[in-house]
């Protein structure tokens, strides 16, 4: 009877060791899968808040939109819940930039920086210039909503810079603001070292004028905006020109 016992007993201790290394391997398998699917990427739901906005350096901005850019050259975007991030940027929004871009609608500029809602401000006009209006709205970002960085990016390709160089006559065809936008762009045009012939055929000129557009841009931003031009002076902004690559798709930080 004893002996009985003993074999009934030593079956149950056996059999809840197994149930307790089955319960274990189970455990082990959800977890590896839930770890597997934590390293998926999941959608981003958060926005850029304060504390967060507060604690970058100008630099530290830069060197997250050139990781950015790296992604959108790769076509490696970043997944985004743009509904659940809609709803919370409802509360608020702190933009860590805010950049000046072409119309041209083919540079996404949320997109070519790997960006989603509530990141940056983003203004628009064709040939990337200036204006009163455009620049209160920087001053706005960056005096007012704490941005830490100015960008004025032009672009290859660029249509607006073409009729700049090619002396386009706008107002003979009933087109006097466009006029006046060529005009703004024309000193860059001067201003830029004539390698051959002065025309948009001229790829290598035309690219230098843009770059030179870009930076002219970012002198007259600094000389209209005395705000800005304090802030960058006492190292809390950062305003810098850069330009992106229509075939590329490369945004090349100017010096």
């Amino acid at each position: 009877m004893r002996n009985y016992l003993k074999c009934l007993a030593v079956l149950f201790v056996t059999v809840s060791l197994f149930n307790c290394k089955e319960d274990t391997s189970a455990r082990e398998f959800e977890t590896t899968a839930a770890d597997s699917v934590d390293v998926e990427q999941q959608p981003i739901k958060s926005i850029l808040t304060a504390q967060e906005q507060s604690s970058m350096t100008p630099d530290e901005i830069i060197g997250r939109l050139k990781k950015g850019n790296e992604n959108f050259v790769s076509n490696n975007l970043t997944q985004r819940d743009h509904s659940e991030q809609r709803r919370v940027a409802t509360i608020g929004q702190y933009p860590k930039a805010i950049v000046l871009s072409c119309v041209d609608s083919r540079v996404p500029v949320e997109d070519v920086f790997d960006l989603g809602i509530g990141d940056i401000f983003v203004a628009r006009v064709a040939g990337n210039i200036e204006n009163i209006e455009i620049v209160g709205s920087m001053e706005f970002a960056t005096a007012v909503a704490g941005s830490k960085l100015v960008i004025v990016m032009g672009h290859t390709a660029c249509g607006a810079v073409k009729h700049a160089i090619d002396n386009t006559d706008a107002a003979s065809m009933n087109m006097n603001a466009l006029a006046d936008l060529l005009n703004e762009i024309k000193p860059s045009v001067e201003a830029t070292e004539k390698n051959g012939d002065v025309s948009s055929k001229n790829t290598v000129f035309t690219n230098s004028v843009i770059h030179t557009n870009a930076r002219m841009t970012v002198e007259d931003i600094r000389k209209q905006s005395p705000k800005m031009a304090e802030l960058e002076t006492n190292g809390q902004i950062k305003i810098v020109s850069a330009v992106y690559d229509m075939e590329t798709g490369k945004v090349e930080f100017l010096k």
